[in-house]
């Protein structure tokens, strides 16, 4: 392992290709469903990471047969329930797999224990819980009220076919009940409770559960119906979308050096919502172009990078990237309505307004909101600490671009999602 990795400024070659790993919130979310079907699949380009060995050593724990195969990953579907009916499972920082597999368990019901690494266990999770016991769930908190750890417990039947969820704290806890309820065979609704935040995490959600055989009816995210004696059944053949987060460093960088950086794995038809961070790097100057399995960024050599105030409700993950752009603007920079930064792997808002400073910026940090103003000289060498997450590394990446050196500490965070991101990385170098 290596305490700290220094970038020296560097210049990219004249045209980039990055092959994007898998999307970790598709691999998770497929994972899952093609677990539960009633058929067998095989899911191509699973994102190999932390997050996703959690879910798969979960998935093996209660009795789901796996079984690694050239260029797949064969999953054989248990029909809506798992053969092991107890287990204790460790899921890390894993959100993407605590949340679906927590509402999953308590909907079927057993003698479970769901924990993680400490941060999980700050990360609050009493919205899910609260309409989870609507549904007759039966858990109790092993710590804080309202966080994990979890001890999950046989479900009961309950005549309520109508559960409230909050919407503004994570798209998570609707994503996990979405994905759980259908497991009843009953039909539901779900309401939502005040303003629904990251939308587009809630379209890949419904876009994978039609996939996998299940509708739902979507009324202006207000309102999701899930209909009667639904049962997953999975495409024989899946095939995981590069991510989308992951992409907005490379894209980034195209930007940034003005030199052409096409992605691949994704393109025009991508389902996921951080495609749109291209669309935002439109405003502030770069030539982006749109194939069916890529996405090209570059800028022309008279044009500045630009300044920006946006609201990144829509893209809360890829907004992190913008946070660094803003250093090449020359002006103030607004990132607002992303209040869920605060619950993230970190406190995002706080881990990045600290880190920024280091560089040199002003930073002025409201609850959801960060204002960024960047020094007329950034300061070279920072040694950027990253909070174990692996988004503050791969971010604070990019200051290299700017034309001084970096110090990136605790580089191997980037496992949770991008191994390989800091050779990848390196690769862009002239």
């Amino acid at each position: 392992m290596t305490d700290a990795i220094r970038l020296q400024p560097r210049t990219l070659k004249p045209h980039n290709t990055v092959a994007l790993p898998g999307s970790k919130s598709i691999s998770n979310r497929t994972l899952l469903l093609a677990a539960l079907s009633d058929n067998e699949c095989d899911i191509h380009s699973l994102l190999k990471s932390d997050d996703t060995d959690r879910m798969l050593e979960a998935l093996t724990q209660l009795g789901v047969p796996l079984e690694q195969r050239a260029g797949s990953l064969h999953v054989v579907g248990q029909n809506g329930r798992f053969p092991h009916t107890e287990a204790d499972l460790f899921l890390g920082n894993a959100g993407t797999a605590f949340r679906p597999l927590t509402a999953a368990l308590a909907v079927l019901g057993g003698e479970y224990r769901l924990h993680g690494v400490a941060r999980m266990h700050e990360r609050p999770i009493g919205d899910l819980v609260d309409a989870l016991r609507l549904v007759g769930a039966h858990i109790d908190y092993l710590g804080n009220e309202g966080y994990p750890p979890l001890h999950i417990h046989a479900r009961h039947n309950t005549p309520v076919l109508t559960i409230p969820i909050k919407g503004n704290v994570s798209s998570q806890f609707l994503t996990a009940l979405l994905m759980a309820l259908p497991l009843t065979g009953d039909a539901w609704q779900i309401q939502v409770e005040g303003e629904l935040i990251s939308k587009p995490y809630i379209d890949i959600t419904l876009n994978l559960m039609k996939q996998f055989g299940v509708n739902v009816e979507n009324r202006q995210y207000r309102t999701f119906h899930l209909p009667a004696a639904s049962r997953y059944h999975a495409p024989a053949q899946l095939h995981v979308e590069g991510d989308a987060s992951s992409a907005s460093y490379f894209l980034a960088a195209g930007l940034l050096s003005g030199k052409p950086v096409r992605v691949t794995g994704l393109g025009k038809h991508a389902i996921q919502g951080d495609v749109a961070f291209a669309r935002e790097l439109e405003k502030l100057g770069a030539i982006v172009l749109w194939g069916d399995d890529f996405i090209e960024v570059s800028r022309a050599k008279n044009q500045a990078v630009l300044p920006f105030d946006l609201d990144a409700n829509h893209i809360p993950d890829a907004a992190m990237t913008l946070a660094v752009v803003a250093l090449a603007t020359g002006q103030t920079c607004s990132i607002r309505n992303i209040g869920s930064w605060r619950v993230k792997e970190t406190d995002r808002i706080a881990a990045m307004a600290a880190e920024l400073r280091k560089v040199g910026a002003t930073v002025v940090e409201e609850a959801e909101a960060i204002h960024i103003t960047p020094p007329e000289q950034l300061i070279a060498d920072a040694h950027i600490d990253t909070y174990d997450d692996h988004r503050m590394a791969m971010c604070f990446s990019l200051v290299s671009l700017l034309d001084v050196p970096v110090i990136i500490n605790d580089p191997q965070c980037t496992h949770k999602t991008f191994p390989t991101y800091f050779d990848v990385f390196a690769g862009l170098a002239a």
